[in-house]
């Protein structure tokens, strides 16, 4: 979705029909937010309604990189109008949620430089562009669900920190041959280069035999996000919990399905388990 005179800018009632439509065909996150009550998980549908509309601006491969960047600085002017007192456009949906949940302007520009990031193209990003990439594009989401979620600020930091790019890792390791076709490559450059693939053509690499390597290193850095964000959860701090625990389950089990399935070309796609999604959901209602 671009915000031009070709793709107007949507109103808030559109947005909330968006961000519905996409919560509906979004197993996962639908299954996490359900547990919540009703004014959390309303904040969260127009938080991911937000990330959504500012995605699809990246994603949309039909206009040029100079109109979809001047899409998202739009976007960046709406955010702040939210914050200064200005004329809010379609950022009207957040208003209430920022009121109420202290949402912080910062996080929200932090997902548009994500976008932006995504758009100008990461080609074998080095290690510290992918974490700030991953800082971007996830964690900064967790650092606005957490305080919906009533977190206090220190666990909320660090869980937002640690399973945002568990999460972001995951997506990176089971979307690389969408990203390839897209003429992106996530996976960091040290990691390419010790395995001795040079290329950094996003085509290439996805059909190099040696890439299971990189998968398998960049796989144990997620594990490691999802053993320290699971640290977090065990120490039941304050706050709606269970959105983040359906997550980690949720995207730890596509990891490990990631690793059953293997890393050589062609690549099965691996989807979230719904049936033990589900079932994970009806015991965190039951019991929390």
């Amino acid at each position: 979705m671009t915000l031009t005179a070709s793709h107007p800018a949507p109103t808030p009632a559109t947005t909330a029909a968006n961000a519905n439509a996409q919560v509906a065909s979004s197993s996962s996150f639908s299954a996490g937010m359900k547990v919540l009550p009703k004014p959390e998980r309303t904040a969260m549908y127009a938080v991911y309604g937000f990330c959504r509309i500012v995605d699809d601006i990246a994603d949309e491969e039909g206009p040029p990189v100079a109109e979809r960047q001047a899409a998202l600085e739009a976007w960046r002017g709406h955010i702040h109008a939210l914050y200064a007192g200005g004329d809010l456009g379609p950022a009207h949906m957040l208003a209430p949620h920022v009121a109420r949940y202290d949402l912080l302007e910062a996080d929200f520009q932090a997902v548009i430089d994500g976008m932006e990031m995504d758009f100008v193209g990461l080609k074998g990003p080095d290690m510290a562009t992918l974490d700030l990439y991953c800082d971007r594009a996830a964690s900064a989401v967790g650092r606005l669900s957490v305080r919906v979620f009533g977190m206090d600020e220190e666990p909320g930091r660090e869980l937002a920190y640690n399973l945002g790019r568990a999460l972001q890792l995951t997506n990176i390791l089971r979307d690389i041959d969408e990203d390839a076709a897209m003429g992106r490559l996530y996976l960091p450059d040290e990691l390419l280069t010790t395995a001795g693939i040079t290329s950094r053509d996003p085509q290439a690499v996805a059909a190099d035999p040696r890439l299971g390597a990189v998968c398998d290193k960049l796989a144990a850095q997620a594990d490691d996000y999802y053993a320290k964000a699971s640290a977090v959860l065990a120490g039941r701090p304050r706050g709606h919990l269970a959105p983040s625990r359906l997550m980690a389950a949720a995207y730890g089990g596509v990891l490990a399905g990631l690793r059953r399935r293997g890393w050589t070309a062609p690549r099965a796609k691996v989807r979230v388990n719904k049936p033990a999604l589900l079932w994970r959901m009806a015991r965190e209602t039951l019991f929390g």
